[in-house]
C-alpha cells in the first residue's frame, strides 16, 4: 500500500479547514456588526464542518494504522510526523507538503478563533456593563444598610423613656 490515501484524506483535511477558516472570518464580520442572526446561522455551518472534519479525521487514522500495519509496524498512535521520518523519497515529500500545508491552515484558523473568543468576551464586559448601568444595587435602593447610618455616636430618642 502506499501513502496516497493518507495525503489524499490530509488534503481534504486542509480544504474543510480552509472553508472553516472562511467562515471564521464571516463570523468575525457578524461579530463586529452584532448581526445575532447571521452568527447562529455561522454557528451551525460550523458544526456540519467540524464533524466532516472529524469523520475525515478517523478515516485518515484507519488509513494510516493500515499502512503501518502492512509494512509491520505498530499502528497504534501513529503520527504523521512520525510516518514522514519513517518514509523517504518522493512519497515523504508530498506527505511533508500535505502537512505542512494543514499545520499552516490550522495556524490561521486558530488566530481567527482567538480573535473571535476576545471580540465575544468583549461583547459580554459590554453587555455587563450596560446592565450594571440599568439596574440600581440593592443598597442604593434601601438607601445604606445599618451601619451606614451609624456614625459613631449614640441615637436618643426624641422621648424619654424613664418618665
Amino acid at each position: 500500500m502506499t501513502i496516497d490515501p493518507v495525503i489524499t484524506y490530509m488534503k481534504q483535511l486542509q480544504q474543510l479547514h480552509e472553508s472553516l477558516l472562511s467562515l471564521s472570518q464571516k463570523k468575525t464580520e457578524a461579530l463586529k456588526t452584532n448581526d445575532v442572526t447571521g452568527i447562529q446561522q455561522l454557528l451551525i455551518q460550523e458544526k456540519k464542518h467540524v464533524q466532516a472534519i472529524e469523520k475525515i479525521e478517523k478515516q485518515r487514522e484507519r488509513s494510516v494504522a493500515q499502512w503501518a500495519s502492512e509494512k509491520g509496524l505498530p499502528t497504534h498512535g501513529r503520527t504523521v510526523s512520525e510516518l514522514i521520518e519513517i518514509l523517504d523519497g518522493e512519497e515523504k515529500e508530498r506527505l511533508q507538503n500535505a502537512y505542512e500545508a494543514l499545520i499552516l491552515v490550522l495556524a490561521d484558523l486558530k488566530r481567527q478563533e482567538t480573535l473571535n473568543t476576545e471580540l465575544t468576551q468583549q461583547s459580554l464586559q459590554f453587555i455587563n456593563m450596560s446592565l450594571d448601568l440599568l439596574q440600581p444595587s440593592i443598597q442604593s435602593v434601601n438607601y445604606g444598610g445599618k451601619e451606614g447610618n451609624n456614625s459613631g455616636t449614640a441615637k436618643r430618642s426624641i422621648f424619654d423613656s424613664k418618665a
